[in-house]
């Protein structure tokens, strides 16, 4: 909405700041922060009013970690609903409302909420850890990777270079044709990185402090996607339309670091499915909209560690009936290894930023 002021106030000077990405995405960062700060507090009322509590799992499903995470019970969970709306408004003022990128992000975002939201409801209902059924969320995330897929492919301008994977680390592009493959793609890209967030948030702070530091990744990344000098130094396919998800990607860091101030160790909110699914669909959306899906890989690397330890660890129990690690996923592993919590959060922030890092670094080897 801010993009038009310059329209509507030609007269005054400076008012053409609100032209350019650069301002808008800082301004949608400190909107939808200062959002997360004015309505925390009420929304964690309102959670408690309604009795919203995390459950935490019983002592005979993990006795170690419920002692550990016992204190937890009750702290109110579907905290993202804060960070979504606090996202859906700092970005509907910022960006420009005629950019379809940014409409496919948000329904994105919002649809994988409301299922969080239903996956939430149901463990504090039931007053169990078991929530919606895997294979109906599976389903879910299924069908708006569906939407996505047909997003691109009935549009002639966008058809051709969604069916292209562009892969990093070669300075002459390598550049794959997804044909017939790019339904599936798109949802690996999507399920897994909706997932791959969500089994993330076990601890306090620590999706919330590794998304935003993805998201931040990405802005830039969308930035440079965006700006047709800049994608064709860089070496990256050139989107027009996807420069505006810096807007919301800045918006995403702006919430996090906002929620990060109620979530973080000791938590007084859970962002839970609401918000964990949320977040990582919309991160696997502006991946695939700036074309840096396999890049997803790197900068969300520690998000990779955390379902991999968990695939692992059910594929080696069913196989040999032994367990690699004490607990998945990994953060749980080195609580039981001894580690406090908060050393636990912090380090895998520091992991998180070195790996956004290393992605960022990979343009130049293009």
């Amino acid at each position: 909405m801010f993009y038009y002021i310059h329209d509507w106030l030609r007269q005054i000077d400076g008012t053409n700041v609100f032209r350019y990405i650069s301002f808008r995405a800082i301004g949608s960062a400190m909107t939808s922060f200062l959002l997360c700060l004015l309505f925390g507090n009420w929304v964690i009322r309102k959670l408690i009013g309604l009795k919203i509590g995390q459950p935490i799992r019983t002592k005979e499903e993990v006795h170690k970690l419920a002692e550990l995470h016992g204190g937890k019970r009750g702290t109110p969970t579907m905290g993202g609903v804060l960070i979504i709306g606090s996202v859906a408004v700092s970005t509907f003022l910022w960006a420009r409302i005629d950019n379809p990128f940014i409409w496919l992000a948000l329904g994105s975002m919002l649809w994988l909420g409301l299922v969080g939201f239903l996956d939430d409801y149901l463990k504090v209902t039931k007053k169990k850890s078991d929530g919606l059924p895997g294979k109906a969320k599976l389903v879910c995330q299924f069908a708006l990777a569906a939407f996505v897929t047909a997003f691109f492919l009935l549009n002639p301008s966008l058809e051709i270079q969604a069916r292209e994977l562009f892969v990093p680390f070669y300075k002459d592009a390598l550049v794959l044709n997804l044909g017939g493959a790019t339904f599936f793609f798109f949802a690996l890209v999507i399920v897994g990185s909706s997932n791959a967030v969500n089994l993330t948030d076990g601890l306090d702070g620590l999706a919330a402090g590794c998304s935003c530091i993805a998201a931040f990744a990405y802005a830039l990344l969308a930035y440079a996607a965006g700006n047709v000098k800049i994608a064709a130094y860089l070496g990256i396919p050139f989107y027009a339309q996807a420069g505006e998800l810096t807007v919301l990607c800045m918006a995403l860091v702006g919430a996090g670091l906002g929620f990060l101030w109620f979530n973080a160790y000791p938590a007084r909110v859970f962002m839970g499915d609401t918000g964990s699914l949320a977040i990582g669909g919309v991160l696997g959306v502006v991946a695939i909209c700036t074309k840096q899906e396999l890049l997803l890989l790197v900068v969300g690397g520690i998000f990779v560690i955390e379902a991999l330890s968990v695939i692992l660890q059910v594929a080696s129990f069913k196989l040999t009936g032994k367990r690699i690690f004490r607990m998945s996923p990994i953060h749980h592993h080195f609580e039981l290894l001894g580690w406090k919590e908060n050393t636990v959060i912090v380090r895998f922030w520091i992991i998180a930023l070195m790996f956004a890092f290393l992605g960022l670094a990979t343009l130049k080897l293009r």
